[in-house]
Formats: C-alpha cells, structure tokens, sequence
C-alpha cells in the first residue's frame, strides 16, 4: 500500500503542478501512457515478442485473478494513477483487439514499439469517431506519461557496447527520451510528465546474475548509468519546459525506490534482495 501511494503521490504532484503554472483549475480528460514494462496494461500479448507475462504467477492478485499481460501479480502504476484521478478502473491497453472506440476517451498505454506511429493512429481514431474539437480537447488537456529507459539501459547496452561507453550511452537515452518528448509536444501534447529511470540493478534479474550467489547486491554500475541518464534528463527537460508552452514535468522515482531497497522496513516491507 505504502508502495502505490508513493507512486501516486509523485505523479498527482505533477499534475497539480502543472495545474499551478496554469493558474487555473484543470480537469484531467484523459491519462496517455507510453510505457515500458514497468507501465504494460498488455500490449505485449499482441506483440511478437519473447517477454510475455500472460500466465501464472502474474495476475495472482489482479481483479479476477488471472494474468493480463502485466508485469505483476496485480496492478501496475498506471492503473493506479487512473483510478486516482477518477478516469477510470483500468487504462487499457492500446493494441487490445477488443478496445472499443468510447475506451480510447479515458487514454491509453501505448507501447515503446513504434509509439509515435500509434498514438498518431490514437489520435486519428479519436477524430474518425468523437470529431476534431474531441480530439482537440484531449490533446490539449490531458497528461501524458513517458516511461522509457529502463529497459533500455538493463537490456540493450551491451549489443552497444562496441559503440558506446556506459556513460555516452545512458546521455544517448536522455537525449531521446528528450527528442520524443519534442515529438509529442509536436503532435499536440502539452501536459508531460516524464520519468526518471528507476535503480534498474536492483531488479531481481540483475541481482541474481550479478549480484553474487550469497550477497545479491545490486549491479552497481546499471544503477550508475540510471542516476547518469537522470542527471542528464532533468536539467534538459527543464529548459524545454522553458522553450515551450504547456508543461513538461520530470517525475524522480530513482531516490524513493532505491530508499525502500535499501529501508524496506521502513515501508512496512521484510524482503528487498531478492
């Protein structure tokens, strides 16, 4: 529980700050989410890929019980996010077969597969459907979330390795994190709320094949390359957020998650090394 409300805590901050430098009262239409697992409503059971979590133990404590394509045993961030602002019980996944056209109105979670070229199909389906000033409403007011590197920076350094230093290429992330965030602006987005990279070596993968087989710590030079793409994330987000109209918001999640791995009783958790 303590969990979910610090993940709702950091975001819905983003959200009254953006509602603070409007000087204005906001409603929120919609909550768009381009997410890597850490987001994943289930865009993955419809993707041609090797990572798939339909199938048990995912799901265990989901709604019902059975595994949706989240990489968890219930929900993940952006169904809590949702609920908070009152959108809705789930944010759907955008390349569900099933989704119907009044699901789109409340947002979606849009994979890191060629995400731009979906959401522009998001955005076309929203104006076939609801009409352009629909269209125009949802752009303008809603908050779109950006999740990005972690999967990045746990999964795909080392076929870079040959081209990139871990330094050069944690700067690489950033700035395309930065250069997708102006295509999104572009496209009319103007409520952004992008987030940091979390402390990715303490997940349980790389403990367990880095950390060594008694200690399990965490592959300390993943994390350094997380804290290295936040370092260069913020400040750049913070100029753009000074260039152009509209607000773009950077969301540190790496200092409370890397505080529970390291306190968890102090967040009412036994076990964090695992």
């Amino acid at each position: 529980m303590k969990l979910q409300i610090i993940w709702l805590a950091l975001v819905l901050i983003a959200v009254e700050a953006n509602a603070v430098k409007q000087g204005k009262n906001v409603t929120i239409p919609a909550l768009i989410v381009f997410g890597d697992s850490i987001m994943e409503t289930g865009n993955n059971n419809n993707l041609p890929t090797l990572l798939k979590c339909n199938f048990p133990p995912y799901g265990k404590d989901y709604p019902g019980g059975f595994a949706t394509g989240r990489f968890s045993d219930g929900k993940v961030p952006s169904n809590l996010i949702t609920e908070k602002l009152g959108l809705a019980k789930t944010l759907p996944a955008y390349m569900n077969p099933y989704l119907k056209p009044e699901d789109l109105l409340k947002g979606s979670v849009i994979s890191v597969w060629d995400q731009l070229i979906y959401f522009k199909e998001y955005i076309s389906k929203i104006k076939r459907y609801f009409g352009e000033e629909k269209a125009k409403d949802i752009l303008e007011h809603s908050f779109f979330l950006v999740v990005s590197s972690s999967n990045d920076l746990a999964h795909t350094y080392l076929a870079q390795a040959h081209r990139y230093d871990r330094t050069s290429y944690a700067n690489f992330l950033a700035d395309s994190a930065v250069h997708f965030v102006r295509e999104l602006y572009k496209l009319g987005a103007r409520k952004i709320g992008v987030f940091s990279a979390v402390p990715v070596g303490c997940v349980p993968l790389q403990r367990t094949v880095f950390g060594g087989f008694f200690t399990k710590a965490c592959n300390q030079p993943l994390n350094n390359m997380a804290k290295q793409f936040n370092a260069r994330l913020f400040p750049t987000l913070d100029s753009l957020d000074k260039e152009l109209d509209g607000v773009i918001i950077y969301i540190n999640v790496y200092d409370t998650l890397f505080d529970m791995i390291q306190h968890p009783k102090k967040y009412g958790f036994e076990v964090a090394d695992r």
